[in-house]
């Protein structure tokens, strides 16, 4: 199982760790939510839980509950800047569906 992350966001989550002077990393998840079922969870984390599988990319740690792999495994964070707006675009094969907002999603 993997998660990766695209060199545009290796460099903003380092330069938001560092600017931030603390946080262990990222944890990613899949909460029940919106119009097709599940949405992203992308937060900063300060210590590691048990059930979280921990991924080292470039010395970030991404930590992802196990729960919420088997929905995100493959999956690669990028960071994007499309116009005026810019943010975190999940790439995730197991992506079947999603909303026309593009807040949820089903597998």
């Amino acid at each position: 199982m993997a998660i990766t992350m695209s060199p545009s966001a290796v460099r903003h989550v380092k330069g938001f760790l560092e600017s931030r002077g603390k946080g262990g990393g990222l944890r990613l998840g899949v909460k029940t939510s919106g119009c097709s079922g599940l949405a992203y969870v992308l937060e900063v984390f300060d210590e590691v839980d048990k059930n979280d599988e921990v991924f080292d990319i470039e010395g970030i740690k991404i930590a992802v509950d196990r729960k919420s792999l088997i929905y995100l495994d493959g999956t690669e964070l990028d960071y994007v800047r499309e116009g005026l707006n810019e943010g975190f675009k999940f790439k995730n094969p197991n992506e079947k569906n999603s909303c026309g907002c593009g807040e949820s999603f089903s597998v």
